[in-house]
């Protein structure tokens, strides 16, 4: 069990989506970053589809009523277990009693906690990922409050490894961000000159940023006649451009369907670089074919593969337990060996 004692700023229960009901009206919510939540999971033995705690800019503090395993993956929010720094992308042992603080991010938006045996809350439509809009779905289907308690699912024999992620496998949040584009569906509703801004100008992330999308400033990008079409199915990273002619990209809260003309959509490998950014970060786009997305996205599926390849051998790694004493203070000092 974890109690909330603070939930930050906005915190709430998210898993992969809620997958088939986009025709209903439902949005597919889910996590942000889809790497960071995957291998959070990862590090701690979960399943792919495992609910975890997604926190934005600023994160949360947490008191361990058990004892439990967790990673923690995503922005570096300072976190801090029992006053002592913890740093991202690693998974650890936690002891009942055990408060765990996280602070404000410097760099990247999103961090997810994961726990071994995933955040036991109800299943609706598929899916534990709180929908905050409609309110369902994670904790009562709202952002994380004060005193809340949350189950950790049934698990058997907690993992004791801690396990610090290989430098290759973590992603770099960068304070300028280049994503690549497909375009589509609706490409055709813009003239050449506006299609050779969107391409050649840089772009700011606005203020107006949240879970269903990310507004752009900067050129105006011209539409060739009018930038209404009927409405049509809306996917993560698809690029609106409505008549004021600056960019909305749509997130995982993001409507099912939109009456603005869409450029194209960010390829999937590229959306963390966009969940992570922050307002005011530059964005440049660029131009990118069909056979580079499935490739990249091969490419990215493959790396889940190789993060379960170092968690299973990083569990099997050797250990060494020393005792020393440094100015009349006793230390025990756990040695793992990582490569």
């Amino acid at each position: 069990m974890i109690k909330v004692i603070n939930p930050g700023f906005f915190t709430t229960i998210q898993d992969e989506g809620r997958y088939g009901y986009q025709a209903f009206g439902l949005p597919v919510s889910g996590a942000m970053d889809g790497y960071a939540y995957r291998v959070a999971n990862i590090l701690v033995g979960n399943t792919a589809g495992a609910a975890v705690i997604e926190m934005i800019s600023s994160g949360g503090t947490f008191e361990f009523v058990k004892d439990a395993y967790i990673s923690i993956c995503g922005a570096d929010m300072g976190a801090t277990l029992n006053g002592e720094k913890v740093a991202p992308w690693t998974s650890f042992y936690v002891d009942a009693g055990s408060i765990l603080e996280f602070g404000y991010s410097q760099r990247g938006t999103y961090t997810y906690l994961a726990a071994y045996g995933g955040i036991d809350v109800p299943l609706i439509l598929g899916s534990r990922s709180t929908y905050t809009r409609g309110g369902i779905g994670g904790h009562h289907g709202r952002a994380l409050q004060i005193d809340d308690t949350l189950e950790i699912g049934e698990h058997t024999n907690l993992p004791m490894s801690t396990i610090i992620l290989s430098k290759k496998f973590i992603k770099q949040y960068q304070n300028k961000i280049t994503l690549r584009v497909l375009l589509g569906p609706q490409d055709d509703y813009f003239s050449k000159e506006g299609k050779e801004i969107f391409f050649s100008s840089e772009y700011t992330i606005g203020d107006d940023i949240s879970r269903m999308s990310s507004n752009l400033e900067g050129k105006l990008v011209k539409h060739s006649a009018k930038p209404d079409i009927v409405s049509d199915a809306s996917c993560m990273g698809a690029i609106q451009i409505p008549g004021s002619g600056e960019p909305i990209i749509m997130m995982a809260d993001r409507q099912t369907t939109g009456g603005y003309a869409k450029i194209g959509a960010v390829i999937t490998a590229d959306l963390w670089k966009l969940a992570q950014a922050k307002p005011g970060d530059p964005v440049l786009f660029k131009m990118c074919t069909e056979e580079l997305a499935e490739e990249e996205l091969r490419t990215l599926y493959a790396s889940y593969a190789e993060v379960e390849e170092f968690a299973a051998a990083s569990r099997q790694a050797l250990y060494r337990k020393y005792s020393i004493k440094v100015g009349g203070q006793q230390y025990n000092l756990d040695l793992m060996e990582v490569q």
